[in-house]
């Protein structure tokens, strides 16, 4: 496994844990009826002079499931499972949920806990890496809404780290990765097997700015265990994703050594003609060599087996696949596995004491990136235009 210096910048931009009063689960929303299709992927393309026409075009994914998504009610799931874990430690946080592109809206999730008597909030947002759109524009979201809410002033919002190689997100990983090459086995299929670690294309400029600006990756290739080498390139982004695939390949070869893996991408969109992270997922199938006997997918770019994880791989790359007579096996993301929801507090136990004179949870990371930073720079994944953030430092 290649080590690569930490962004010792980023590993060193801490704050003091303090005490909070409540959670809130910050998600991406999605429809829940044909009638909610439309009116989310307008708030999906805002300020993009998308029309009707063309988001009727791209919604079929959702049409096919009847215009429902499953993200939210992974949320709800998340949510219930997040109360339980917090019960079992008696630690008072209520929390709440509230979604950038659907009900319910961060604005109302604001409101509400305002209204409760909350005033410190510790956010905990449904992705793991480094980008504007898995991270920055969560803040910025955060921070309009607050404004939106009339609440500028009136409530604290810190938002918990990135979690890509912390333990309670790696270890369920690790465990799918494993039961899937397992699976192959049990197929008759497990002679030559290959892992793809899949994750959401973002435009390359997107991804070339992503994490802190002091330290960057150093473009240098890296070797696989499969003999190929990495398209260096993507930033923090690509570099955590890469990190914690070769990560838990490294884990799994007590078992099986030698595995071939590579990092690819899926659910591209918008102009064809501004680049975009690549292998696309479906692409590095048909490439894949004569003698692979089977092939399993896991979504490690996904906290959640929401809707592009249900078409993109379940249809579109299972198609590809067997286009090829390769058998897949889709392994699942971590969704609501027990490891996942413990980590996720354990996270918020890094920041959050009960009392005064309390010692917070000791910071863990599994990778040399890592433990990421709690408070991004100003330049940090910055998008088309700066705008104000939430959990930010100069």
């Amino acid at each position: 496994m290649t080590e690569t210096l930490p962004p010792l910048a980023a590993a060193q931009r801490t704050v003091p844990a303090k005490t909070y009063d409540c959670i809130l689960l910050a998600g991406f929303g999605g429809p829940e009826g044909q009638d909610d299709v439309i009116p989310y992927l307008r708030n999906v393309t805002r300020g993009r002079g998308v029309p009707d026409e063309r988001l009727e075009e791209v919604s079929h994914h959702y049409r096919h499931f009847g215009g429902v998504s499953p993200i939210n009610q992974q949320n709800r799931d998340l949510q219930a499972a997040l109360e339980a874990e917090i019960a079992k430690r008696g630690l008072d946080l209520p929390v709440y949920w509230g979604n950038r592109f659907w009900a319910p809206y961060f604005a109302d999730a604001l409101k509400a806990l305002h209204e409760d008597g909350h005033r410190r909030v510790l956010v905990l947002v449904t992705t793991a890496f480094s980008s504007y759109s898995g991270c920055r524009a969560y803040r910025e979201d955060l921070a309009t809404a607050l404004e939106e809410a009339g609440l500028t002033g009136e409530l604290e919002l810190d938002k918990v780290r990135q979690y890509f190689d912390h333990p309670g997100f790696v270890e369920p990983n690790v465990d799918a990765a494993r039961a899937g090459l397992r699976s192959l086995v049990e197929q008759g299929k497990g002679e030559r097997p290959y892992v793809m670690f899949a994750t959401h294309s973002i435009p390359s400029a997107a991804a070339d700015v992503s994490g802190p600006r002091e330290t960057l990756p150093d473009g240098t290739p890296v070797a696989t265990g499969g003999g190929e080498e990495w398209h260096q390139g993507g930033g923090w982004y690509a570099e955590q994703q890469r990190a914690v695939s070769a990560l838990i390949m490294d884990r799994l070869a007590d078992e099986f050594p030698d595995v071939p893996w590579s990092l690819v991408y899926q659910s591209r969109s918008g102009d064809p003609s501004v680049p975009w992270l690549e292998p696309d997922i479906n692409l590095a199938i048909e490439a894949l060599p004569a003698d692979v006997t089977g092939l399993v997918v896991s979504p490690v770019g996904f906290v959640s087996d929401h809707m592009e994880v249900a078409w993109d791989l379940d249809n579109e790359a299972l198609e590809t696949a067997q286009e090829r007579a390769l058998t897949m096996v889709r392994v699942p993301t971590v969704g609501i596995d027990p490891a996942f929801v413990s980590g996720l507090i354990d996270l918020v136990e890094e920041r959050h004491v009960a009392a005064e004179g309390d010692q917070p949870r000791d910071r863990v990371a599994l990778t040399g990136l890592g433990p990421w930073q709690d408070v991004c720079p100003t330049d940090c994944c910055l998008g088309r235009a700066a705008k104000p953030t939430i959990a930010s430092a100069g």
